[in-house]
């Protein structure tokens, strides 16, 4: 199978638009594919409905520049840099975006459901919390713009003799799932080095799979050891190449997340003005991602350069 190979200026024009429900991989501070994400921005896209588990940076810069009209999520936060997302909290209390909110370990079965073709997922984990209390999407949306009836329903467990109840979860099938990984194989097979979080979950369940990469390596390399890949070619539709391609976040092998920018980004998306500033001079101006990496700068990069056995930046000032 031949790899559909291009550009992330092509894969946004040819697959994501306006409207579309959209899968980010990654988790706070680790693989966000911001690659991707910076091009959605630059291309104006609009009304994205975001689907994700724990999301940061990504999810942070797409709220603040306009381009998300609801959000369904575990967590939204930079990690120690912003607890609470600053654009994603402002967006929150504007009410310039809808919200709701699951757990970690909902936002993953919903995903598996979705890649299983299930109608529903149960679960007991969180009866008696505000997550099944508490709706955050208003009840004139429901059942509208693939916002499901219902957040989710407690039921009477049918298995259970003594009357115990059980959470069902609807599924997620999102428009596009856009991940980040280390290693694709030539034909489009897709290897994702340490924690995969619900990534291939969420890949499993989208219509289309976007993938940023690392390095291409030979497809007879990667299927030498099948164990560790993550996702086949043929659900792969489309690669787009991009070392450093999750900066400012980090890649596990590759390289760390980079302090410096998450503090620069954490002082700047405070204020309106200020956010704007920073998508002026990092979002906007760079067509390519080698752009973008001069404008990072090679001694930042080495900075967070990981150690191949470790995976991180050992000494890495994280202050």
């Amino acid at each position: 199978m031949a790899l559909n190979r291009m550009s992330a200026a092509d894969a946004v024009g040819k697959y994501i638009k306006d409207g579309d429900q959209i899968a980010l991989g990654g988790f706070t501070v680790n693989r966000n594919p911001m690659l991707m994400i910076r091009e959605i921005i630059r291309q104006k896209i609009r009304d994205l409905y975001l689907v994700v588990h724990s999301h940061g940076q990504g999810m942070e810069l797409l709220i603040g520049a306009g381009c998300v009209k609801r959000v369904e999520l575990a967590y939204g936060g930079v990690a120690r840099f912003a607890p609470t997302g600053h654009r994603f909290k402002k967006a929150f209390l504007d009410k310039t975006i809808e919200v709701e909110d699951y757990s970690n370990f909902h936002m993953t079965l919903r995903f598996l459901a979705g890649a299983m073709g299930l109608p529903f997922m149960a679960t007991k984990s969180g009866l008696n919390t505000d997550i099944v209390r508490r709706s955050g999407f208003s009840a004139a949306c429901r059942g509208t713009d693939r916002v499901p009836e219902h957040k989710l329903k407690v039921i009477d467990d049918p298995l259970d003799p003594d009357g115990g109840e059980v959470i069902v979860l609807p599924p997620l099938k999102p428009d596009v799932a856009i991940l980040h990984a280390q290693f694709v194989g030539d034909e489009g097979t897709c290897r994702i080095c340490g924690l995969t979080f619900a990534d291939i979950e969420q890949a499993k369940a989208a219509k289309t799979v976007i993938v940023t990469c690392e390095e291409i390596i030979p497809e007879d390399i990667i299927r030498q050891e099948p164990d560790q890949n993550s996702l086949p070619h043929f659900m792969v539709d489309a690669v787009i190449v991009a070392p450093f391609g999750a900066h400012p976040t980090a890649c596990h092998k590759f390289y760390d997340y980079d302090p410096v920018h998450l503090n620069l980004f954490k002082n700047m998306a405070r204020e309106d003005d200020c956010f704007a500033d920073y998508l002026n001079e990092w979002v906007y101006p760079f067509d390519s991602q080698e752009a973008y990496l001069e404008k990072v700068g090679i001694r930042n990069l080495l900075k967070i350069k990981a150690n191949s056995a470790l995976g991180y930046a050992p000494g890495l000032d994280r202050r």
